[in-house]
């Protein structure tokens, strides 16, 4: 019986990270206002701009799939019964790889360095594009802990 309660207790985790992430990520976007002033370097801190929108493979709902399933709430975290959210950016490179990983918001007790360890294991995305060229997103990702 006690199995069936941990087992229970999991899911409801699970299922509530999936389902805040669902209705919380934001992602933002910077124009390039001429053509001729774009370099190659340039990042779009938006998603207003990005006429393909950078994708996880699978879609939206496997991102947050593979997020709730891989992030692991330290021990610490729940002995100190921690919640609320916590703030992730990082750029989807032109090739679809992540990188330039920043916590802005951290909860303390591990979680922004968790929220690091499983964006590192994420495949590579689908770049988004400007004009058929692809370009280099940043991406800001909400975790929240309940």
């Amino acid at each position: 019986m006690a199995a069936k309660l941990v087992l229970l207790r999991k899911s409801k985790e699970v299922i509530f990270i999936l389902i805040f992430c669902v209705f919380c990520t934001q992602s933002w976007a910077q124009g390039v206002h001429n053509k001729a002033e774009f370099k190659e370097k340039d990042i779009y801190s938006t998603f207003d701009e990005v006429q393909e929108k950078p994708e996880f493979p699978g879609g939206q709902t496997a991102f947050y799939k593979f997020i709730g399933t891989t992030f692991k709430v330290s021990a610490e975290a729940k002995k100190n019964k921690v919640k609320g959210k916590a703030f992730v950016q990082f750029i989807i490179e032109k090739d679809g790889s992540l990188s330039s990983f920043k916590v802005v918001k951290d909860l303390g007790f591990g979680v922004g360095d968790e929220a690091i360890r499983v964006l590192k294991l994420s495949p590579k995305w689908i770049a988004g594009a400007v004009g058929g060229k692809a370009v280099r997103v940043k991406y800001d990702l909400p975790i929240t802990i309940n």
